[in-house]
């Protein structure tokens, strides 16, 4: 897994490429999000450079020893861990956990695996956990 200086644009939209990754793809409808939430401009990269990192994420998972691409967004705890170390300034945690939270709704679908990762990002980082409402959206 490349490795990003703490607290830059590029370790906080890893974590946020990782919540599209969380359900095993990426949809349509969740790049379009991307785009409309102006995450880019708001971890302070460009589009082109927000989707370098997901590219990146994706080669690095795809690279690791897990046997299905399923699998492959599931990471350990250990590693998930060492991620999430990476962003320490409590903004740009609390930038990232939005985005996190806005892109994984952007498929009308809170998928299990992205429940947990929400869960996990929110009890790392100690902020306030969402949970998806009726609707399907995150609270």
């Amino acid at each position: 897994m490349r490795t990003y200086p703490s607290n830059s644009p590029e370790a906080a939209a890893r974590i946020v490429a990782l919540a599209m990754l969380a359900d095993g793809h990426v949809c349509h409808s969740e790049m379009q999000a991307l785009d409309a939430l102006h995450a880019g401009a708001r971890l302070q990269l460009t589009p082109q450079q927000l989707r370098a990192v997901l590219r990146g994420l994706s080669e690095d998972l795809l690279t690791s020893a897990y046997p299905q691409w399923g699998s492959t967004c599931q990471m350990d705890g250990h590693a998930l861990g060492t991620l999430l170390d990476e962003v320490s300034d409590p903004a740009l945690r609390a930038t990232t956990l939005a985005l996190c939270r806005q892109l994984a709704q952007a498929d009308a679908h809170w998928a299990p695996a992205e429940d947990r990762l929400m869960a996990r990002l929110a009890q790392h980082w100690q902020l306030p956990e969402a949970a998806p409402d009726p609707s399907g959206r995150a609270v």
